[in-house]
């Protein structure tokens, strides 16, 4: 854990207009986005920021809930006002990931605790329409477009294994679309999939490929909104493209496709990918490619880079050192040959107890090696993991240096950066993951602002520097701990030297092959410079890190 960073110092560089970010700015314009190096910040919607008080509360959506399991008020309007502020970019953030934003089941159900709506976005009643809880579709075509204009990815989660719950206002699907029972013992592959998760949430036939009829209910729906022409039209051009047949997993395909088609979304996290027959996300991979294609042949003007699409997949339970293999037991199975670039590395929060070197050695031994051209996305706390790295927020900036600067994808989820807290008294479940952000404690909380400067420095620097999430790691000390980050690609090369638990005050690192002698290098966490000496920088910083890159 980084020791003796000082309160005040951190303050100082906060007072001074936050000069590291403004300072970096000018380095990430020569930066190339790789995935690989991800910087991940994900959001609940609803819970973020509320940036239209009139939608907090749609469809009648007034009843009691339990504590934290009503509609709060966050939406779309809520990201882009903070997107404005350049939140996203002194956080170094180069993704956003937002929960569903898909309409929702309209009432609520209790699945044991206590009354709850789908302000989490996880239960669908309607692919093809957005919620108006968290906006509407102009405002996702204006997030798109101004993260964009900053360099910053929108990826959101797909959802094709379940609808939402059947409630007294919300009818079910076709039993020719959806299952009802059994509930998934999960004892083998097939109890994974041909089955519904909990009760009342009807499972979605995807292993079908029989042709069905729109369900009754959102034909009248669309009739009613004036769209049912349009609607229709649009799916007989799609299955006459892709000669796909009229099964449920291809309508809800289509119309997840239209986000990237209609708005140049550059992403999708895919919910409950363990919970489908794996083909289902090869198609999907598919049908994504072909949507992303027509998005930049249609807007050239609008394309970021030549980086494809990409697909995350929520494999509950995957950890890195099963490599390319996900095991049920009785069947392993290879996500990245179908469809997924990267999976969750659900394993990071019990592995970041770890030492540094025992972490980022073997991280990129397996990146490097068995996972070579692919990528996992690392975090500590989630919204739906209830053993996060550090749930009472004790190891803030321990937390910190350990996932940025982890070799893989990064994901930060909301308030990570602000020590929100993952403990609320009087939720059940979940619902203790998922309070609003805490903006206030930002504002006004001198430990916050300490906290969120750190997370700001190593984002920013990662964000600069491919070598940390796309690198080779090689430790270059022990005592000190020191060491490099080497990437090289094509004609891309870049390297870092970075130091950890040093003394405060004057140190002395080597800094092994990486820098020649005379070569001038900043350190990026205090922001003085040095030139390379027989080997070593010498600095006196206020800090215990040193962020080494060439000048």
């Amino acid at each position: 854990m980084i020791k003796k960073i000082t309160t005040f110092a951190l303050l100082a560089l906060l007072i001074c207009g936050n000069s590291f970010a403004q300072k970096k700015k000018t380095i990430t314009t020569k930066t190339p986005f790789l995935w690989e190096n991800a910087n991940v910040y994900f959001l609940l919607t609803d819970r973020f920021n509320n940036g239209d008080k009139t939608n907090d509360h749609t469809y009648n959506r007034t009843k009691e809930t339990g504590k934290l399991r009503g509609f709060e008020g966050g939406d779309i309007r809520g990201v882009i006002q903070k997107l404005d502020e350049g939140y996203f970019d002194k956080l170094g953030t180069t993704v956003i990931w937002m929960t569903p934003i898909v309409e929702q089941i309209h009432d609520g159900v209790d699945e044991g605790t206590g009354f709850s709506y789908g302000f989490h976005g996880y239960w669908t009643r309607d692919w093809s329409s957005l919620d108006p809880s968290y906006g509407t579709k102009k405002d996702l075509a204006e997030l798109v477009e101004k993260a964009h204009a900053k360099g910053i990815r929108i990826m959101l989660d797909a959802v094709i294994n379940h609808t939402g719950p059947v409630t007294a206002e919300d009818s079910v699907y076709p039993s020719d679309w959806v299952r009802t029972s059994p509930k998934c013992t999960y004892q083998s592959y097939d109890t994974y999939i041909n089955c519904t998760l909990v009760e009342n949430l009807p499972d979605v036939k995807t292993e079908s490929n029989d042709n069905v009829a729109l369900p009754p209910f959102l034909v009248e729906k669309w009739r009613k909104e004036g769209r049912y022409d349009k609607e229709v039209a649009e799916l007989d051009a799609f299955f006459k493209q892709t000669g796909y047949p009229r099964a449920p997993k291809y309508y809800i395909m289509k119309w997840l496709s239209d986000y990237i088609t209609n708005y140049g979304i550059d992403g999708y996290r895919v919910d409950t990918a363990k919970h489908t027959k794996e083909d289902v996300w090869a198609d999907f991979r598919k049908v994504c490619d072909l949507a992303f294609a027509e998005f930049k042949t249609k807007n050239p003007k609008k394309v970021l880079d030549t980086n494809p699409f990409f697909m995350v997949g929520e494999v509950y339970g995957y950890n890195i050192g099963g490599k390319k293999l996900y095991d049920f037991g009785d069947k392993k199975v290879n996500y990245f040959e179908n469809g997924f670039t990267s999976l969750i590395n659900f394993a990071f929060p019990y592995e970041a107890k770890m030492g540094y070197e025992e972490l980022f050695s073997k991280y990129s031994t397996i990146l490097n090696s068995d996972l070579k051209g692919t990528a996992v996305m690392n975090y500590v706390s989630s919204h739906d993991d209830s053993n996060p790295f550090d749930k009472k927020r004790e190891k803030t900036l321990e937390s910190a240096t350990k996932l940025l600067l982890a070799p893989g994808i990064s994901q930060t989820y909301y308030g990570d950066e602000s020590a929100r807290s993952l403990d609320i008294s009087g939720t059940q479940g979940d619902a203790t993951l998922r309070s609003f952000m805490n903006w206030e404690d930002i504002k006004t909380n001198p430990k916050t602002a300490e906290i969120e400067l750190h997370w700001q420095k190593l984002s920013n620097f990662r964000k600069n520097h491919l070598a940390i999430g796309a690198g080779v790691h090689s430790q270059i000390s022990s005592t000190p701990y020191v060491f490099s980050r080497t990437f090289v690609k094509e004609k891309l090369n870049d390297a870092v030297v970075i130091g950890l638990d040093l003394p405060n005050g004057q140190k002395e690192i080597s800094v092994g092959t990486i820098f020649k002698n005379g070569t001038k290098v900043k350190e990026a966490y205090s922001g003085k410079t040095s030139v390379v000496k027989d080997g070593k920088v010498s600095l006196n910083t206020n800090f215990s890190i040193l962020l080494l890159e060439k000048l």
